[in-house]
């Protein structure tokens, strides 16, 4: 049996409650818990504090206002699945978190959580045990990569499924900190170092996320491939947005953004790339470009189980299954 380690625990009832405990050293955000407490069980984290969000007002929300759809930091990937204008406005995003792990987990899961889901490698996310035979590496108690040896980084993989999707569309998140709050878009939230991948303050605490409004037609879609459909994490991934002149299968291509996941601790944005703009999407030389695309783009690392060229065919494999799918709804 794995055991938790030994921490302080706090329920803060507001966010300015929970933001000053997390000024207490060594302090983290717990949510569902289905990421870090794995974790915490294995000794990747060990937090002297753990401060719990399940108590504090106002994180919960789904609102449209005049310019994005506002999505609160405790809301739960069932319910973001589930939520009738987030299928409506973004059903990649709809499809995206009813994708993850299993329905136990996407009860519990938030997409707070997701958005800050802790990088993963076929060599750090073993047993403590397990990983003082390798003499650990440069997440966990060691100072070599074993994915890269001789790297100065580590190259952990960022797996979340609801990450790609929301780079495809221009989301940002709101943190809240002793000095106010700040806006941040995703596409710049994260960085290519494993161990600490997220670009954020100890001290500042996520509240909603920002979605902006479609500003004409769009479509969307997201694809991952998992060994099995569900549990497992992605071990690759793609989220596809094209902005269309109209609102048809056969309407032409005036923008496209696309973001590749798990390849390593940070997702692969392409945007607007010119060889996109102005196909029909539904022409099957579109759907060819765009999966060669991906497949140019996309190089994972052996961070994560199978082998990286094997996952790096899989890339366009699903990006046509996607599209598939998308130009047929």
């Amino acid at each position: 049996m794995l055991r938790l380690p030994r921490f302080d625990a706090v329920a803060p009832r507001t966010i300015e409650e929970a933001v000053a405990a997390l000024a207490r050293p060594g302090a983290r955000l717990v949510a569902g818990g289905t990421d870090i407490l794995p974790n915490l069980k294995h000794r990747l984290d060990r937090p002297q504090v753990l401060v719990s969000l399940s108590g504090v007002e106002g994180l919960a929300h789904v609102t449209k206002d005049d310019d994005a759809l506002r999505i609160g930091a405790s809301v739960t990937l069932t319910e973001l699945n589930e939520h009738e204008l987030v299928q409506e406005l973004f059903p990649s995003l709809a499809t995206a978190a009813g994708l993850v792990a299993s329905p136990s987990i996407r009860n519990m899961g938030t997409i707070g959580g997701n958005i800050h889901l802790d990088t993963r490698c076929r060599y750090v996310n073993q047993t403590e045990f397990w990983r003082s035979a390798i003499g650990g590496c440069l997440k966990s108690e060691g100072d070599l990569c074993h994915v890269v040896p001789g790297g100065r980084n580590c190259v952990a993989a960022f797996s979340s499924d609801c990450v790609p999707v929301l780079i495809s569309l221009d989301a940002s998140v709101a943190l809240v900190g002793p000095t106010g709050e700040r806006l941040i878009a995703l596409a710049d939230y994260y960085n290519t170092d494993g161990v600490n991948h997220i670009n954020k303050e100890a001290d500042e605490l996520m509240t909603e996320l920002r979605i902006p409004l479609p500003a004409g037609p769009q479509r969307t879609t997201y694809a991952k491939w998992t060994v099995r459909s569900s549990i497992d994490y992605p071990l690759v991934s793609v989220a596809l947005r094209f902005d269309l002149d109209q609102d048809s299968s056969d309407a032409t291509i005036t923008g496209a953004r696309i973001c590749i996941g798990v390849l390593n601790a940070k997702p692969r944005l392409i945007a607007d790339d010119k060889s996109l703009v102005g196909r029909t999407l539904s022409d099957p030389a579109t759907v060819k470009a765009v999966s060669d695309l991906v497949h140019k783009k996309g190089k994972p690392l052996e961070n994560v189980p199978y082998e990286a060229p094997y996952r790096r065919k899989m890339l366009p494999v699903y990006t046509r299954r996607a599209m598939t799918a998308m130009l047929a709804d």
